[in-house]
């Protein structure tokens, strides 16, 4: 199965919002929305929120599916041996190794119209790059050598696959039994990134059924939350979304 990373993602322009995102403080992320600012941090909130619902007798592995420029993959730095951030984006992994090896990354962010803002995104203290790998992966192909995992994360994932049940189908043999699989998003589901005959809806359960009809053979939910989060475009204007994060042991 081959097939190539939406434009944007390879774009100076998704860079730069991404690293914001992932990096950025929140008086950076929204200079002119201070009641926004609880929703900034999402990567970090995806790692904490989840995990303190899980249990676990070892934190050997963890794999960050869609890790974009890193900033999870680093935060799960914090609770594990070993940490694989996988990214489709070429541009997202060499961004991500670079804040490892240089801890920082200056970006030229979007203003207003052809107006920019240089910015200087840091890793924050307490991290441990030394436990945190990056490469190039295609979540509905990965690496069959890719080992076991206790821990597994997609955020902002799963509606921007090409075929979600490719990586669906795969899971069950990246997680030890007993380890725990977070899938979090806010289910935009767009034919520019998935063919609507693969978009994973239910029609009276929404995404949440879908995945829990393909899920349950092998998985057991644990938790149900909602996690928000604002995605900066430029400094007037901002989408704000609200996703749903399940949490799942392996049987």
């Amino acid at each position: 199965m081959t097939h190539q990373p939406p434009p944007f993602y390879e774009s100076d322009e998704a860079v730069a919002q991404y690293l914001l995102f992932h990096y950025g403080t929140p008086e950076q992320i929204c200079p002119l929305v201070p009641e926004a600012r609880s929703a900034c941090g999402f990567p970090a909130a995806c790692v904490n929120h989840t995990l303190r619902f899980t249990r676990f007798s070892r934190k050997f592995r963890a794999l960050d599916l869609g890790c974009a420029v890193g900033r999870s993959t680093f935060e799960l730095g914090r609770y594990f041996n070993e940490v694989i951030g996988l990214d489709f984006s070429t541009r997202f992994i060499a961004a991500a190794h670079e804040m490892r090896q240089k801890r920082f990354i200056t970006a030229r962010v979007p203003r207003e119209g052809s107006l920019t803002d240089e910015m200087r995104f840091e890793l924050p203290t307490g991290l441990r790059p030394g436990s945190v790998h990056f490469g190039w992966g295609d979540a509905c192909d990965l690496n069959p050598d890719l080992g076991i995992f206790e821990f597994v994360l997609m955020a902002n994932l799963i509606d921007r696959l090409p075929d979600p049940d490719r990586c669906l189908d795969r899971l069950p043999g990246l997680i030890r039994y007993g380890g725990w699989l977070a899938i979090i998003s806010p289910y935009t589901w767009l034919e520019e990134y998935t063919p609507r005959d693969k978009w994973l809806v239910d029609e009276k359960r929404g995404t949440f059924g879908a995945l829990e009809d393909r899920l349950t053979t092998h998985f057991i939910l644990h938790q149900k939350l909602d996690i928000p989060f604002v995605l900066r475009e430029h400094r007037r204007k901002y989408q704000l979304s609200v996703a749903e994060a399940t949490i799942w042991q392996r049987r």
